[in-house]
């Protein structure tokens, strides 16, 4: 198998590239619009058809590349059924099958930091989006986030499945690259807590501003904006 997991130094966001072997299809999750010719040329390198690409949700810190990658390469554009996304081909529902060659993810509606999150399970690792984080979980006070909802898709959902399970969040802001279901019980401060309730006092008492690029990424991410779109918008 072919796992390429990639940064973006500015939004620190963490794209993902994946591929039975070389020479074969390949997806890619949570493209960062900046570096799609950093993608077309690893997919060149390592001869992979990329045919499909997905967003875990409406990202509010970066532009996505998903409408970008799809004109280049003519690759279908996944997200989950509640996105508003208005550009995307297949809308996946909660426990769907999205399958490439000799590669199976099951996507999981886990909403929470967004309304439209999703995560997709692939055999021993999850991509949990931003979600379930390294040690911490995904802000829970814009795009229709909330806390209650978080929690639930946190503990009946991602939190029981087998410990020795790789958690790949869509972000990191302290160089980690990959942590798992068992060590996120064990060491996340976030998930020490007994209920619902207090998890949401948690995440409703946290001081946070808004992503710089919020007010931009959130509407070019929805109408599903191209590098020109951006040049145009700059002009």
């Amino acid at each position: 198998m072919i796992f390429k997991q990639l940064f973006d130094n500015k939004s620190s966001t963490y794209t993902y590239m994946i591929s039975s072997g070389k020479g074969r299809e390949a997806l890619i999750i949570d493209p960062v619009i900046e570096n799609t010719n950093e993608y077309l040329n690893l997919l060149k390198e390592l001869n992979l058809k990329l045919v499909k690409v997905i967003d875990t949700h409406i990202h509010a810190d970066h532009i996505s590349g998903l409408n970008e990658l799809s004109k280049q390469t003519r690759c279908s554009k996944i997200m989950g059924e509640h996105s508003a996304s208005e550009v995307i081909d297949i809308r996946v529902k909660d426990n769907e099958k999205i399958k490439i060659e000799n590669i199976e993810l099951v996507s999981l509606y886990t909403p929470g930091h967004t309304d439209c999150s999703y995560s997709f399970l692939m055999k021993d690792r999850i991509f949990t989006g931003d979600t379930l984080l390294i040690n911490g979980t995904g802000r829970t006070d814009f795009q229709n986030g909330n806390p209650i909802d978080q929690y639930h898709s946190l503990f009946d959902k991602i939190l029981k499945l087998p410990e020795k399970t790789l958690v790949y969040p869509a972000h990191d802001y302290n160089g980690n690259l990959v942590t798992s279901i068992g060590e996120q019980k064990k060491n996340n401060p976030r998930l020490q807590v007994n209920s619902a309730e207090q998890y949401a006092e948690i995440m409703n008492n946290l001081i946070l501003t808004n992503p710089k690029m919020m007010d931009i990424a959130v509407p070019a991410n929805i109408k599903g904006n191209t590098l020109d779109d951006l040049k145009l918008a700059t002009n």
